[in-house]
């Protein structure tokens, strides 16, 4: 043994031993305890003898990759004064590379004495080590075979959000042995239909390794959707069988081969452990005062703006390098493609929002990251939290501006042609700023969270009975219709309705400006039976459910032509913004009457209005014009073919009236009829 170094973090493996580095500013004592292969014995217990810049280290050369280990952390135990250590509590390395289970709930993971009067001021002395998940040294050298990044341009991406388990655990071509984990995401037919639908990135939600929340176990529930992180550098062991670093790393490396980047929806806003009643397995024992905001006046309790009852504090200079670690071991271990941020708000806050704070910084100058996809949920529920474009050059944005403008516009509501035209171009309000381009604006009417699309148009109410809590939990502004019956219907007429709708929301997500994202199973008529927070159902609720694929129901074939349209107009994915009328007097966009006329300013405030209509004009000599025919009316509306230099004729490419394009040519100057709840597509010809 030897003192060994403060740098790097974690348990780093060498080729003859094994660095252990921990930072505690606030602690008295750190002792390393190691384990048997079982987890069940502990071996051995080793004072860490060095402490350099609050990082408590030393060095074993016996310790070889494989070996368990964990930590007890000695300090105050003085919640009133934000210090939680508790010396009785095994904890994990917030730097675990993997981690040994099981893991099972007992009151021994609580610092305090559960039901004591005293509640969390008096200290529990059980250790809760054989309950425990223990960390595990790793050798993290990886030789990636030939695979080459898809490195997909910005304006090209189309991305596709999905959870590990629930998109294969029922999809037909995936092989039963690997339905619900990694190795299924990359399976041969899984593949082919991301292939076919034109996706060119998947954004998986959290595989960070997370926890099952007690209460939710409680009721024979799990976290499904897995926003409760435990550990920020590991790959969850349950979407695996067997070693889930190699099953993470062959999983990237085929969507790789097939073209496909992967995103990682990461949760650095919070952990598992909770509000001051929550466990204590590793950041709070560690250094409570540091890892988390606290309440100024009261740092007993924390300064929640994420509901969750914890909110990690990215101000501390400790606690970005985590997370800034955490980023590059995902990208340099895993070869990942981007990350969206949840609740991200949160990781700009010192306590305020800040664009310019410590943690946009490190991520701006940060060569490894410098090619990565970055990707905000732009809020959070604290005070000053909504930051829908307020994020810096270089972040994308989800934008429920765009979601919140097409949900009102095909529920039926009139009037609302300008917030319209406003979406479909990329929500220039909000994002045309600092340089950033169109691309900051991630479009989306549906994700995980709320009602699929399918749902969106079969209920007007929330149905969450199944998750325990008398239907309060989950959003109840749903914006949505359900065509006449609430759930589940034969009439022909409102099944229709239906998938008319549906395809008018894919259609305006693939034409408009910005980077369109699509919730995996939409395509598919996926249901979750009206529930608009399945967070809590790792079953049928909330797996996508792929029975009706060849059905009137699948819009796979659908999606496929929007997909190949946005390759056949490069101005739909632009990198610059729109301008209108140039200085040329061309024009790149034309908003126009239904008589084919330009729109005045007047037209913008029409009563009610349900029709708008536009031009995209060709962005080179070899690419061609594209009209737009929007009609969100309830009955048809005959419009006129608008004249364009070089184009007296226009095709027709698409009609989410008709399901299939008209194959005629219209001239200018001639009539043609959109139906009642409709979009038609058409190409400028000579």
């Amino acid at each position: 043994m030897s003192a060994g170094a403060p740098y790097p973090l974690g348990a780093t493996w060498d080729g003859r031993g094994t660095n252990f580095a921990l930072f505690s500013a606030n602690s008295t004592k750190v002792t390393l305890c190691l384990f048997d292969r079982s987890g069940k014995r502990e071996t051995e217990r080793i004072v860490l003898p060095e402490r350099t810049d609050d990082v408590w280290h030393v060095y074993l050369p016996q310790v070889t990759p494989g070996q368990l280990y964990g930590y007890r952390v000695d300090g105050p135990y003085e919640p009133n004064a934000g210090h939680r250590f508790n010396a009785h509590k095994l904890l994990i390395d917030p730097y675990s590379k993997q981690l040994a289970g099981p893991f099972s709930w007992t009151d021994a993971h609580f610092g305090y004495r559960t039901g004591a009067k005293q509640q969390d001021l008096a200290i529990d002395r059980r250790d809760n080590a054989r309950n425990m998940y223990k960390s595990v040294v790793v050798d993290v050298a990886h030789t990636w075979r030939a695979s080459a990044r898809p490195q997909t341009r910005w304006e090209d991406t189309v991305i596709y959000e999905a959870h590990v388990k629930g998109l294969t655990q029922q999809h037909p071509d995936v092989p039963p042995e690997l339905r619900g984990t990694f190795r299924g995401l990359s399976a041969p037919g899984m593949i082919a239909h991301l292939r076919k639908i034109g996706v060119t990135a998947i954004e998986l939600l959290p595989i960070h390794s997370f926890l099952d929340d007690r209460h939710l176990l409680d009721k024979g529930l799990k976290n499904y959707w897995g926003y409760n992180t435990l550990s920020f550098f590991t790959p969850e062991p349950r979407y695996a069988k067997g070693d889930e670093i190699a099953a993470m790393r062959a999983t990237v490396a085929a969507l790789h081969d097939a073209g496909i980047e992967v995103i990682l929806d990461v949760v650095y806003n919070h952990t598992c452990e909770g509000n001051h009643m929550g466990p204590t397995l590793c950041y709070r024992g560690i250094d409570n005062a540091s890892y988390y905001w606290l309440m100024p006046d009261e740092p007993r309790y924390y300064d929640d703006f994420t509901g969750t009852g914890n909110s990690l504090k990215l101000a501390h200079p400790r606690v970005l390098q985590m997370v800034m670690d955490s980023l590059r071991h995902w990208v340099e271990a895993y070869h990942v493609d981007g990350f969206r941020f949840d609740l991200a708000s949160t990781l700009g806050r010192g306590p305020a929002f800040d664009r310019n704070g410590p943690f946009f910084a490190a991520v701006r100058q940060d060569p490894v990251l410098a090619n990565v996809k970055m990707i905000a949920e732009p809020w959070d529920i604290g005070a000053g939290g909504y930051q829908v474009g307020g994020f810096p050059n270089g972040w994308s944005e989800w934008n429920d501006v765009y979601r919140k403008t097409l949900r009102r516009f095909w529920r039926g509501d009139g009037g609302i042609i300008g917030d319209l035209a406003h979406a479909l171009t990329a929500s220039a309000a909000q994002f045309q700023h600092d340089g950033r381009g169109p691309r900051a604006s991630i479009n989306h009417v549906t994700v995980h969270d709320g009602f699929t699309l399918a749902d969106l148009y079969s209920y007007e109410h929330k149905h969450n009975e199944a998750n325990g809590e008398d239907n309060r939990d989950g959003s109840d502004d749903n914006v949505s219709t359900n065509c006449g019956v609430e759930g589940p219907t034969d009439d022909p007429e409102i099944l229709k309705r239906r998938r008319q709708l549906r395809r008018n929301q894919i259609a305006c997500l693939y034409l408009a400006q910005g980077i369109p994202l699509l919730l995996a199973g939409d395509e598919v008529g996926n249901s979750q039976n009206g529930n608009n927070n399945a967070y809590c159902q790792d079953d049928e609720i909330g797996w996508t459910d792929w029975s009706k694929l060849g059905s009137d129901d699948d819009l796979s074939e659908f999606v496929r032509t929007l997909s190949k349209l946005r390759g056949r107009f490069p101005q739909i994915a632009a990198d610059h913004w729109l301008q209108g009328k140039r200085e040329d007097g061309s024009y790149d966009i034309k908003w126009l009457r239904p008589s084919g006329e330009e729109m005045s300013e007047e037209d913008w405030h029409f009563p009610d209005g349900r029709f708008i209509a536009y031009v995209l004009g060709a962005r080179d000599d070899a690419s061609e014009p594209m009209l737009v025919v929007i009609n969100g009316a309830a009955t048809d509306v005959e419009f006129t073919f608008p004249e364009w230099p070089g184009a007296p004729k226009w095709q027709n490419l698409l009609d989410t009236g008709n399901g299939e394009p008209q194959s005629v040519l219209g001239d200018t100057g001639s009539p043609w009829t959109s139906q009642p709840s409709s979009i038609l597509v058409f190409a400028g010809r000579p």
